[in-house]
């Protein structure tokens, strides 16, 4: 069985995608079927009709002329680029998708796009503009588009990527751009891949955040002699979550072997330290039950119409309802992470919890500040995350004359909580940063292991005040490095770079700055106050086939 991780592994790993001589069998059996109910004379959805509410007009005679019909209508999608890995990983399991051989299209079509994404060919694909409801037909268009030699695609230029034209692009590399057919393109833009692929690196995210707060929650109560009781086996037992026995683990794991309460530590600690088990594990087992939607998603074909048992059905398997339902679960998931790491930081810096040591842990309180400014940021950070909470499954707006009366909006919510995850590092990056300057303050010698050596280095003494952004974004992404699954090789958010033009039909956009792989660092020179986080580009990779059903992440590594 292939969990999540290794999904996003083999999705994003160095490997090209190739059929079996199974799945070869199942597409050509699909494919055929398909040309003989054609032959019959039976209607078939966008083959022989149109699209959407225009189903009751006939299609164009030209195949061809439809499916880029199909394609161009649909490029009007708007803001910042998708992630490069984001963008791999739904064309891939776009491909995962057809390779079932319901989705009728051809070998050929299949291996033309395998062949162009195991080049490293990463199309340009905006955010904006998806309902997820006939899939994520705006996104998958531009997709599309850039396969076909039209739009814009990722260009590695040895200094970062770049946005350029696609055609550019696909000839650097040696291929050939994609000539789609109508059911060739309706079955590459009709599905929820993109909600998806974008849903996945979320929920792996989330594992590792959770793993990283729970060690610093063990790290803190060790520093601060809290009652280990609140994590003990005995109290998780009895009440027998396996989330939350599993964050009680982690936490355990960061206590020191003769931990126990301080004497001047109360028999009970604030909720952010004593119920710390019970929160990460609730995130934890939201965590499990969501990322085995996205799993079954993944396993299966979100496209309409499909042919199975010999015959064409029209239905409507792209409806991203599933995705949505499971994104706005983890955006809350990732709020209640970031929720519970600020609440730890005001314990740090409030002398009638962090021990007596001076407010805001600095030496000379009144005439410098220390961490206050932190503080102040991760809370609004922590309410920024709260703003983004919203559900996207409860913003729909019916359209398309009524035919999309019901849409899920999927894709905003797993772009919201993909900000949330990166508000997320930013404020576990604080927490970290105070956890190094209480240890400095206290006296204490450091701790072991590599991430606490790493945090400490990343934070010198806090004597005078100075700027701590470029710290805090470094600690984030210190943690993001350290508790990721082994091998796995994802981030959500790949790098904007400057580019021309959106397409050749518009005028130039206006652009962002350049976005790190990881938590976001302050623009202009390194901060004083020691390294700060950058983050390269990610590289483009050639994906190769899940062949394993795919369920969610097991006990393993958690």
């Amino acid at each position: 069985m292939t969990t999540l991780s290794a999904l996003a592994g083999d999705a994003l790993g160095a490997r090209r995608l190739v059929l079996a001589s199974e799945d070869r069998r199942r597409i050509a059996e699909g494919h055929t079927t398909l040309e003989q109910r054609l032959a019959d004379g039976e209607s078939v959805y966008g083959v022989t009709r149109g699209f959407g509410p225009l189903v009751a007009y006939a299609a164009d005679h030209d195949g061809a002329a439809q499916g880029l019909g199909l394609v161009h209508h649909l490029c009007t999608g708007q803001g910042r680029p998708l992630g490069r890995e984001a963008t791999v990983l739904a064309v891939w399991l776009r491909l995962q998708g057809m390779r079932h051989g319901w989705s009728a299209v051809s070998a050929d079509h299949w291996e033309a796009v395998a062949d162009l994404l195991g080049r490293g060919f990463v199309p340009v694909v905006p955010g904006e503009g998806s309902l997820s409801a006939s899939g994520d037909l705006v996104p998958l268009a531009h997709a599309a588009l850039a396969l076909g030699g039209e739009g814009e695609a990722w260009l590695d230029t040895g200094a970062g990527p770049v946005a350029a034209p696609a055609a550019q692009v696909i000839a650097e590399l040696g291929g050939t751009p994609v000539a789609w057919s109508a059911r060739s393109a309706l079955a590459f833009v009709n599905g929820t891949s993109v909600s998806l692929a974008v849903a996945v690196l979320n929920q792996l995210e989330l594992v590792a955040q959770a793993r990283a707060l729970a060690a610093l929650t063990g790290h803190i109560a060790g520093l601060l002699g809290c009652d280990p009781q609140a994590y003990a086996e005995p109290l998780q037992r009895v009440r027998p979550h396996p989330g939350q026995r599993r964050a009680a683990e982690w936490i355990r794991a960061e206590l020191p072997a003769d931990a126990r309460r301080g004497a001047d530590r109360p028999l009970q600690e604030p909720y952010s330290l004593r119920c710390a088990p019970q929160v990460i594990g609730a995130v934890l087992d939201q965590l499990d039950a969501q990322g085995a939607v996205l799993a079954t998603e993944a396993a299966g074909c979100t496209d309409n119409p499909v042919v199975v048992d010999g015959q064409v059905w029209h239905g409507g398997n792209f409806h991203a309802l599933p995705v949505g339902l499971a994104s706005d679960q983890l955006t809350l998931c990732a709020h209640q992470l970031a929720f519970l790491a600020e609440r730890q930081l005001a314990l740090l810096v409030d002398p009638a919890h962090n021990g007596g040591l001076p407010p805001m842990l600095t030496p000379t309180p009144g005439a410098r500040s220390g961490l206050a400014g932190v503080q102040i940021a991760a809370t609004s950070m922590v309410a920024k995350a709260r703003q983004l909470g919203l559900p996207a499954t409860l913003t729909p707006l019916p359209t398309n004359l009524g035919n999309q009366d019901h849409v899920p909006m999927a894709l905003n919510g797993a772009l919201a909580g993909e900000e949330v995850v990166r508000l997320g590092w930013l404020v576990l990056g604080s927490l970290a940063v105070a956890v190094t300057q209480w240890e400095r303050l206290a006296g204490r010698t450091p701790a072991a292991g590599r991430i606490w050596a790493e945090l400490r280095a990343l934070m010198p003494a806090l004597t005078e005040d100075r700027p701590l952004a470029g710290t805090v974004a470094a600690a984030g992404a210190s943690l993001r490095s350290h508790f990721r699954e082994p091998g796995a090789a994802y981030a959500p958010h790949g790098p904007e770079a400057p580019r021309g033009r959106v397409a050749p039909d518009g005028p130039e956009a206006p652009r962002g700055r350049v976005a790190p792989d990881g938590p976001e660092a302050p623009d202009g020179p390194e901060a004083a106050d020691g390294p700060e986080a950058t983050g390269g580009p990610d590289e483009a990779r050639a994906p190769e086939a899940v062949r394993a059903p795919v369920t969610v992440d097991g006990r393993s590594g958690r």
